[in-house]
């Protein structure tokens, strides 16, 4: 090679840029849909093999379009099983999927939040789901100590403790209000310590009154708030949490209904929100705190975890969850693989007893000259044919599950659940007809070996 070719070709490869080293380079330089879509072609590649070497040189659909049609209901009962099967099964793995998507989706809003010590887990259950809780309370001295830092945007008290019909009832400020929803939904953020406004779910409507119960669930005691009646005043937006089915009214409200101060000294009786007096700041379980700058957040979240506060990222807290429930979702990925295989091999069994239902064809087949192998393929295909319809089936019971499913489980926990398939159902899938088509061999051998003249007198 010249030198001038030798200059021409190293430009020509410098140009194109870094070559992969190695195939592991080369399959982490694919598009991530690129990447699901060779792993689903590789799980279904084993029953695309077996079927091409079966079928090859035959023609085996005319009979098995009769097997089909001759027994029509028995082969839609088959199906069926493998239809629910598989659906339970990719239903299951969305909805794990879905549900993970919708915790982390409730927690957006929940920068930094700051608790005196305890759990990190319950305190975020308390504070992010509003799971009731009892917990110590922050004094008015931690409070302006957090409002007062320079990174701080937003310091915003929430104290819960008290429920309206099931709903909780959450004392916090309105720029907690409008950092939660943005824009209301309706009408405008509380003004005076008698005004509410409710989350997106909540059945009330602007101008109702209502009397807060103390207490939350079974335990409230209805009353106990007698004469302090709050006017709901306007509705935020949905955000596919817990909030959106809570009322939320001035911190002040809360301490004054209990008969404690409201938070800022008698010369500024009346006022909403921040700044609060420390001498006359009851206290609150938890602050929800936000800076302008993600380091900033690290920099807080850095100071304020010491002897006396717990601050935590909630996002944190539930990736380590998550983490913990990985190997949950690992054993319901494979419940759902061995309970498909468990139902399929019961079909397959059944298929071994349906070729009886043939077996007189097949050896007259047989008696008539066909080759083995075209009664083998005859019977596999068969089976083949319904465990593929089965499967393909069974993603459409799966989508009809995934919805239910979604719904029922954001009607109990209040969070936004959206489920849907996806490649990991898909090649769950793929996977799956891979292997019952392989121990679909087993139905096509037994036919195969069955006596001919046996068959042909019975």
């Amino acid at each position: 090679m010249s030198p001038t070719a030798g200059w021409w070709r190293m430009n020509r490869l410098q140009a194109r840029g870094p070559m992969p080293e190695t195939i592991t380079d080369l399959w982490n330089d694919l598009p991530v849909l690129a990447q699901d879509a060779l792993v689903f072609a590789l799980y279904l590649l084993p029953a695309v093999l077996v079927g091409i070497v079966v079928v090859a040189g035959y023609r085996p659909w005319p009979l098995v379009r009769a097997m089909l049609g001759r027994y029509r209901w028995t082969n839609l009962l088959f199906i069926a099983l493998i239809a629910v099967s598989v659906g339970i099964g990719v239903g299951l793995t969305a909805q794990e999927r879905g549900l993970r998507k919708g915790t982390a989706r409730a927690a957006e809003k929940f920068d930094l939040v700051v608790t005196a010590p305890g759990s990190e887990v319950t305190m975020m259950m308390a504070a992010v789901y509003l799971q009731p809780v009892d917990a110590p309370l922050l004094s008015g001295e931690v409070y302006n100590e957090i409002a007062g830092h320079d990174y701080v945007s937003l310091a915003a008290p929430i104290a819960f403790g008290d429920s309206y019909q099931g709903a909780p009832v959450v004392g916090t400020t309105a720029q907690f209000i409008y950092h939660l929803s943005g824009e209301l939904a309706s009408g405008r953020a509380f003004a005076t310590s008698l005004e509410a406004v409710i989350g997106a779910a909540v059945p009330l409507e602007e101008g109702d009154a209502f009397e807060a119960a103390h207490g939350v669930g079974a335990s409230a005691e209805e009353g106990a708030h007698a004469g302090h009646a709050y006017t709901v005043v306007g509705r935020m937006q949905p955000t596919g949490s817990p909030w959106d089915r809570a009322i939320l009214v001035p911190v002040e409200a809360v301490w004054e209904v209990h008969g404690l101060a409201s938070g800022h000294a008698p010369e500024r009786a009346g006022q909403l929100g921040p700044p609060f007096d420390a001498e006359y700041f009851p206290g609150t379980p938890a602050i929800l705190v936000r800076a302008e700058e993600l380091w900033a957040n690290y920099a807080l979240h850095s100071e304020f975890t010491r002897a006396d506060l717990m601050a935590f990222f909630p996002g944190t807290v539930l990736a380590q969850l998550h983490s913990l429930l990985g190997d949950v979702r690992q054993v319901m990925s494979i419940m759902a693989i061995v309970t498909q295989v468990l139902v399929t091999a019961g079909v397959l069994a059944g298929l071994v007893i349906l070729t009886k239902l043939f077996s007189r064809r097949l050896a007259l087949l047989r008696a008539l000259g066909a080759p083995r192998r075209f009664v083998f393929s005859v019977v596999w295909t068969y089976a083949a044919a319904l465990i593929g319809t089965g499967a393909v089936l069974g993603l459409g019971v799966g989508v009809v599950a995934t919805a239910a499913i979604s719904r029922a489980v954001s009607a109990r926990t209040d969070i936004l659940v959206q489920s849907s398939l996806g490649w990991t159902e898909l090649q769950l899938v793929a996977g799956f007809v891979s292997l019952t088509v392989l121990l679909a061999l087993a139905p096509a051998f037994i036919a195969l070996y069955r006596p001919v003249v046996a068959d042909l007198s019975g």
